[in-house]
C-alpha cells in the first residue's frame, strides 16, 4: 500500500478588491484536467497587508500567486529577483517560489499580446489609443511596442503617470509614444487603430462606462477592455453598437494564466479546457 497524501499544493491570487475576480474558474479546472493536487486560493489582500503576504508565500509552502489591483506595481519592492520586462513594465501580476526566493513577472501584456494574435489582429504598424496608466496599461503598451506598433498615445487624467508611461516607452522601447490628458470627455483621433480600455471602470459592480465620445469609434476599429467580469461590458457594447471589432478580457485572462499556470506547476495549461471553463461560468 502506498502512502496518501493529503497536502495540496497552493497557489492563489491577491487583490483587493478580489470577491468578483474569476482567476479561479479556469485555473482550477486547469488543475483537475491534468489532475494535479493544486488549489488556488483568492484572497483579499488590503495595501496595508500586501508584503507580509508577499513574505507569507515562502512560510506557508505557496508555489506563487498572481497579484492584481491595487498591488501590481507596489508589490515589486516585496520580491527577491523581478523579471527584466517586467522590470521595465514597472509592474508584477504573477509570482512564483523557487529554491525558497519569490520572482515577479508580468504576463498581462503576454497575455494581451496572445489574445490579438490568436484572433488574427494585426498589431505592427498601428496606432493605438490606451484608456489608463496602471499596471495593466504599462504591461499592454510595452508588448505592443515590441509587437512592433507604430504609435500609442497614453491617455489618463493623472499627468504624472501618463506623463511617466509615455516617456518610459519612448526610452526604452522602440515605439513612438505621446501622452494626452482626461481632462473631459475623450474624442479619438480617426486614424486609431485599435482602442485599449485598461481601467478598472466597468469592473463588476461597477456598471460605468469610460467618459469617451463613443461617436468616435468608427467602423472597422479593434477595441478591447481588460475587464473580464462581466466579459461584455458596457463599454464593449457601445463600441459594438459603432460598428467595432470587440474583445473582451477574458482572453487576455486566460492567456496571461496559461503563462503563470506553466510557471506554477511546470506543464503546459489546457487553455481550451480553461477558456470553457470561463464561458460556463460567465453564462450561467
Amino acid at each position: 500500500m502506498s502512502a496518501a497524501c493529503y497536502r495540496d499544493e497552493l497557489v492563489g491570487l491577491f487583490g483587493y478588491p478580489v470577491d468578483e475576480n474569476p482567476t479561479v474558474v479556469m485555473i482550477e479546472a486547469g488543475f483537475r484536467e491534468l489532475g494535479l493536487k493544486y488549489r488556488y486560493i483568492t484572497m483579499e489582500v488590503r495595501s496595508e497587508n500586501l508584503e507580509t503576504a508577499v513574505k507569507s508565500l515562502k512560510a506557508l509552502g505557496f508555489k506563487g500567486a498572481n497579484c492584481t489591483i491595487p498591488h501590481k506595481v507596489e508589490v515589486l519592492k516585496y520580491l527577491d529577483h523581478v523579471a527584466p520586462d517586467a522590470r521595465i513594465i514597472g509592474a508584477v501580476n504573477t509570482i512564483y517560489v523557487k529554491d525558497g526566493e519569490t520572482y515577479g513577472e508580468n504576463t498581462d501584456g503576454k497575455g494581451f499580446i496572445l489574445s490579438m494574435q490568436d484572433a488574427g489582429v494585426v498589431l505592427e504598424g498601428k496606432k493605438i489609443v490606451v484608456l489608463g496608466a496602471g499596471g495593466a496599461a504599462k504591461a499592454i503598451t510595452v508588448e505592443l511596442a515590441m509587437a512592433g506598433a507604430a504609435h500609442i498615445m497614453v491617455i489618463n487624467r493623472d499627468v504624472n503617470r501618463g506623463t511617466a508611461l509615455a516617456a518610459n516607452l519612448n526610452d526604452k522601447t522602440p515605439v513612438k509614444a505621446s501622452y494626452t490628458a482626461w481632462k473631459r470627455t475623450y474624442q479619438l483621433p480617426s486614424d486609431t487603430d485599435i482602442l485599449v480600455q485598461a481601467t478598472n471602470i466597468g469592473l463588476y459592480p461597477d456598471t460605468s462606462c469610460p467618459d469617451i465620445d463613443y461617436d468616435s469609434i468608427l467602423p472597422g476599429m479593434v477595441v478591447c477592455d481588460v475587464i473580464p467580469n462581466p466579459p461584455h461590458t458596457e463599454f464593449l457594447k457601445r463600441a459594438g453598437a459603432r460598428g467595432a471589432r470587440t474583445f473582451d478580457g477574458l482572453g487576455m485572462l486566460v492567456n496571461q494564466g496559461r503563462i503563470g499556470f506553466k510557471l506554477w506547476t511546470g506543464m503546459e495549461a489546457p487553455v481550451e479546457v480553461m477558456k470553457a471553463a470561463l464561458a460556463k461560468e460567465f453564462a450561467e
